[in-house]
């Protein structure tokens, strides 16, 4: 419970960013929820413009559809919580699609994107395998695939694992030398080592087969919503516009 009254108070600092379509005048203002900081996917760019693959593709499936919507930065709990309680409709912020998130009454789009998720290590670590991580500790965010993946290995290899609530934070400690390794979606590593010089590297194969992101809402009321996103994201890709998109931010 405590987590969750955080996680709404965090709800209540936001950045809001709208955009309006053509096709539908019906004054419907769709709230999605996403994350803060989460690049190449969603973050604040140098001009403090709020920017990434999401954060295009949602904007070009509304255009495309004709939509209105509300894109609100929150954060990963506190976008989660949004959606669940109905302060928001939706969610759009690399969140895999995995068969628990659906039991628990994720319903999520067509797959926009297919991630694998990778353990990370410092830049100067001898780590190169997973056997490399026997009796040191592994940091992971809250409620992840990345995590979900660190969790499923760690018996097997004798590591334990540390939770944190944000990515930077989550790099850091392993920086520190606190632990020995994080678990990350390997775009976003990627992205992150080159963008912002980090002193972290990602050793070769250990990485996991990997699981699209979808586009997600928790309420069936919503289903007109997610229909549209899947119809929108099926033009974007016929129309070139979701090549684009990627190539701009992972080229």
């Amino acid at each position: 419970m405590k987590k969750f009254i955080m996680a709404m108070a965090a709800a209540l600092m936001v950045f809001s960013f709208t955009s309006c379509g053509s096709k539908k005048a019906d004054g419907k203002v769709w709230i999605i929820a996403t994350d803060t900081v989460f690049r190449p996917f969603e973050y604040t760019n140098e001009k403090n413009e709020f920017v990434g693959i999401d954060v295009d593709i949602l904007a070009a499936v509304a255009e495309d559809q004709g939509f209105k919507y509300d894109l609100q930065s929150l954060g990963w709990d506190a976008g989660v919580a949004a959606v669940q309680v109905g302060q928001a409709d939706a969610l759009i912020a690399g969140a895999t699609i995995k068969q628990s998130r659906i039991d628990s009454g994720w319903i999520f789009s067509d797959g926009y994107y297919l991630a694998t998720q990778t353990f990370v290590v410092a830049a100067d670590s001898s780590i190169a395998k997973f056997e490399d991580l026997k009796g040191k500790n592994v940091a992971v965010k809250n409620g992840t695939a990345g995590a979900d993946f660190a969790n499923s290995l760690k018996d097997k290899y004798g590591f334990t694992v540390t939770v944190f609530e944000d990515s930077p934070t989550m790099y850091q400690d392993v920086i520190l030398g606190n632990s020995a390794a994080c678990c990350e979606d390997t775009p976003i590593m990627a992205d992150n080592i080159k963008s912002a010089g980090l002193a972290l590297k990602i050793p070769a194969g250990m990485e996991s087969e990997g699981a699209p992101y979808g586009f997600a809402i928790m309420n069936e009321d919503r289903r007109e919503l997610l229909d549209m996103f899947n119809k929108g994201l099926e033009n974007i890709r016929a129309n070139g516009k979701y090549q684009a998109i990627l190539d701009k931010y992972l080229k």
